[in-house]
């Protein structure tokens, strides 16, 4: 306790050198916090916005079906598969049916994938219930794809597809609603229409090239020569990013807390080379080397307490409205093609919090610590005389 107060006492005694520390790191700690809470909270509502509007519980594939590959999505059809029918029945799967086709917004041609959904469906949570007919064809389209092709509700399209046999048709459809929508793969150069319109437009009846299992589906993964494709394999590419992500916020995190413990170690050196004459008076009174090293150690942990204490107070209320209003990004960001939005809205978690705590005050102690060894070979005679032996 004796060494505790002694600590505190000098620490405090530094004055603007104790705070300067305590600020360069709080700025290190807290920033460390709030980037990675960005990225987490971004990746997290990416995944989850994907997994509502487009992946449901999983999907299975058509074996022909590749989403990078638009050469093979002529083939990428066939029949409902038997052991998935009655969950198709009951509404808790949902087939989907893709095929290529073309609009000509403003006279110029613009290739898009004609997606045929059940409207009734309440699996995945677009509104495709909104796809009304009206003696026509009734289209659903995202946001970005209206603003695009200049489309609004209540304008016609002309849409031009093949149907099953390769045969060319065309029809006008009609814009039945515009969703909003951050997940880009369900709205970028798609419409979507009524499976039934688009099983009479192609001839393709009771085909799918995907179909959406929901929760209440039952526990089946093998299905003929359709594949199943699990969560973790369709969030896969946010997964990657997140491991890209990480590897380059860490060399950001190493270069902030590095200056916060660069400027410790040279505290550290400094406060040792001018307080000889003190510890050779301590060294004298008693006091072991051990407990002298310890005392300079713990000094330079207190550095670390004070920045995560000064750290919250100045950083906790600018990372909860940093949390409410979020970070709006610049509008090229919605091309990326992820659902990431224009605002994107930092998650902390007791994990990362704890964790930068924790990491704060290791680091700073083992810098802290790693001059003091110094006082190992010291004699109290020459440290009384100004001299390290």
């Amino acid at each position: 306790m004796v060494t505790l107060q002694l600590a505190w006492k000098n620490t405090i005694g530094a004055g603007i050198r104790t705070w300067l520390n305590v600020i360069v790191l709080s700025v290190a700690f807290v920033t460390i916090i709030g980037m990675q809470g960005l990225y987490t909270g971004m990746l997290d509502r990416a995944r989850d916005a994907m997994i509502r509007m487009e992946l449901g519980a999983g999907q299975f594939w058509h074996s022909e079906y590749d989403p990078y590959d638009p050469f093979a999505l002529t083939e990428s059809h066939g029949p409902i598969p038997t052991n998935l029918q009655n969950d198709v029945a009951r509404g808790d799967a949902v087939p989907i049916l893709i095929t290529q086709g073309s609009i000509f917004p403003e006279g110029r041609i613009k290739p898009i994938l004609l997606k045929g959904i059940p409207p009734e469906q309440t699996i995945l949570e677009m509104p495709t219930k909104s796809m009304v007919a009206e003696n026509d064809i009734p289209a659903l389209i995202g946001n970005n794809m209206a603003e695009n092709s200049g489309l609004s509700v209540g304008d016609y399209i002309t849409v031009r597809w093949r149907d099953a046999n390769g045969t060319y048709d065309a029809a006008d459809v009609r814009i039945a609603h515009i969703m909003e929508t951050i997940v880009q793969s369900v709205d970028n150069g798609q419409i979507w229409l009524p499976l039934d319109r688009i099983y009479t437009m192609t001839g393709m009846e009771d085909e799918a090239t995907l179909i959406v299992r929901g929760e209440g589906a039952a526990n089946i993964t093998a299905a003929g020569n359709w594949i199943f494709r699990d969560i973790g394999f369709l969030t896969r590419e946010i997964d990657e990013i997140q491991d890209m992500s990480d590897s380059s916020l860490s060399i950001m995190y190493f270069f902030l807390l590095g200056m916060g413990l660069l400027a410790v170690f040279d505290t550290q050196v400094l406060s040792l080379w001018r307080r000889r004459k003190e510890m050779g008076t301590l060294m004298a009174l008693g006091m072991t080397r051990g407990t002298l090293i310890r005392l300079f150690t713990l000094e330079g942990a207190l550095h670390a307490i004070l920045a995560i204490l000064v750290g919250a107070v100045w950083g906790l209320p600018l990372l909860t409205w940093f949390a409410r209003t979020g970070f709006t990004m610049p509008e090229y960001v919605e091309d990326y093609g992820m659902a990431l939005g224009r605002t994107m809205y930092p998650t902390y978690g007791a994990g990362l919090v704890m964790g930068t705590i924790i990491l704060v005050f290791i680091t700073v102690t083992i810098v802290s610590y790693l001059p003091t060894r110094k006082i190992a070979k010291l004699e109290p005679t020459d440290a009384l005389r100004g001299k390290f032996s």
